[in-house]
């Protein structure tokens, strides 16, 4: 079975694209091409996606951001993404959705819009149990963090080392979101995580919600570096992981080293409420 599937959307139909065959990231899909905005989601029951709406209205803000004029026809990408995902042979997908700075020639099509998929397996259960352990990465930082650029994710695949996540510092050594990724803190029972300078995930965007009804304090504000040895407890969330318990940075552990029950509670908060509100990408 192929790794990728890769189509441009057209006035028509999605169009097939061909597929280099050594591709093995969504990045190797675009080499050549002009580069633009990119959000990047998981299915759920094969066909199903969770907040898909605010996925593309972020892209829409990006492009807005950028000073684009280009509409994007959010009818047709709803329905080119269902009839993709649902003949897709893969169980489960990760879908990209890229809107060039300029057609996609070097690829036979005008269009400017491309959706890819890969098979998508969730992150094993011990990995939540568990924690993962992430490293900073000094040398990269977002130029606009409230825009999502495809630039940006080809520099995250230059970092090396065997770290689940690389965090990115402001200059001041406060510690804003990860290279895909946003990150929390967890101190004396309350959530922190960075405010502003960063990149409005939609699963961080469901967590902060959450919070609330559950009785957690939420502090806008980032940790620093120095102070990771005060956490108690610590997590990093996306579309495609949830939220994943961190037990290490750079070295240094983060409270006894294993996931903490503030974790356990917005994880199974969260699972809560996906079961509810994943939705086909057009209406049944």
């Amino acid at each position: 079975m192929t790794r990728f599937q890769l189509f441009a959307l057209t006035p028509n139909s999605p169009k097939p694209l061909s597929v280099p065959p050594d591709a093995c990231v969504f990045a190797d899909l675009y080499a050549g091409l002009a580069m633009g905005v990119y959000s990047v989601w998981r299915t759920f029951d094969h066909n199903k996606f969770l907040r898909l709406e605010a996925h593309l209205a972020r892209t829409r803000r990006s492009m807005a951001a950028l000073g684009w004029e280009f509409v994007l026809d959010e009818t047709a990408v709803r329905q080119a993404i269902h009839t993709i995902c649902t003949q897709s042979p893969f169980p489960e997908m990760r879908v990209r959705l890229d809107v060039l700075a300029e057609p996609a020639r070097p690829l036979a099509t005008e269009s400017r819009v491309l959706l890819a998929l890969m098979p998508f397996t969730p992150p094993p259960p011990e990995m939540y149990e568990a924690g993962v352990r992430l490293d900073f990465a000094p040398q990269l930082h977002r130029d606009r963090p409230e825009v999502k650029t495809a630039d940006f994710a080809v520099k995250r695949q230059a970092l090396v080392g065997d770290a689940y996540e690389h965090l990115l510092l402001d200059e001041a050594g406060h510690i804003l979101e990860g290279t895909g990724s946003n990150f929390y803190g967890v101190r004396s029972g309350a959530v922190w995580t960075a405010g502003e300078g960063v990149l409005g995930g939609i699963t961080r965007q469901i967590i902060l919600s959450l919070l609330p009804p559950l009785g957690i304090p939420l502090r806008l504000e980032p940790v620093h570096r120095d102070h990771l040895p005060l956490l108690d407890e610590a997590a990093m969330s996306s579309s495609s992981r949830a939220l994943i318990p961190v037990v290490e940075v750079a070295g240094q552990k983060i409270g006894d080293g294993r996931p903490g029950p503030i974790s356990r509670r917005i994880l199974a908060a969260y699972n809560a409420y996906v079961a509810g509100a994943v939705r086909t990408a057009v209406p049944d």
